[in-house]
């Protein structure tokens, strides 16, 4: 078995860096040979910003939280939209309704800024690599900028939650929390 996947291995190396010429195909029984020639991307190659699919760029634009937030909001930290949607199930008094507007506003354009900006750095980096004009300093700088706005983009909803559990009772939190379907 271990000399069939070297022979695999070193088959598959040479098949590369030959440019598949005949003769150099797998062995029937490679168990690589499945593996290697189908890529969970392909059809990914078509899209616009190849890192992002069409419903990511929706999302970001329209700041959806796309599971940034899952460590505050599994861990008893309410959401600001889903805290609106449930005022009434939860007994919100109107400050507590005005308190979460504004925090989820807030939150929402920060979240669409971000969303907007975390795009164009994706196409950004995209187009010099389609156009093969990317050289090390230029990946670098654009990498840790998508880094940085991805960072602040979860920052932005983390912190939302959190100022959202300061608007509300112990109470209203764990009606919440039995609201949407978690177990504490």
């Amino acid at each position: 078995m271990r000399k069939t996947l070297v022979l695999c291995l070193t088959i598959l190396t040479a098949g590369t860096v030959l440019g598949q010429h005949a003769g150099h195909e797998p062995a029937a029984d490679c168990p690589m040979k499945k593996e290697a020639a189908a890529s969970p991307y392909s059809g990914q190659e078509t899209r616009d910003i190849k890192a992002l699919s069409d419903d990511e760029r929706r999302r970001l634009l329209e700041g959806h939280g796309m599971g940034m937030a899952l460590p505050a909001e599994l861990n008893r930290y309410p959401g600001p939209k889903h805290v609106l949607e449930l005022a009434g199930e939860l007994d919100l008094r109107p400050e507590q309704i005005d308190a979460a507007e504004t925090i989820f506003d807030a939150m929402d354009e920060r979240a669409r800024q971000l969303g907007q900006r975390l795009i164009e750095l994706e196409a950004d980096l995209d187009e010099r690599f389609s156009l093969g004009e990317i050289d090390e300093d230029a990946l670098s700088k654009i990498v840790l900028e998508i880094g940085r706005v991805r960072g602040d983009l979860r920052l932005t909803h983390l912190r939302a939650h959190l100022q959202m559990r300061a608007a509300m009772s112990e109470d209203q939190i764990a009606d919440y929390d039995r609201l949407r379907g978690y177990r504490h």
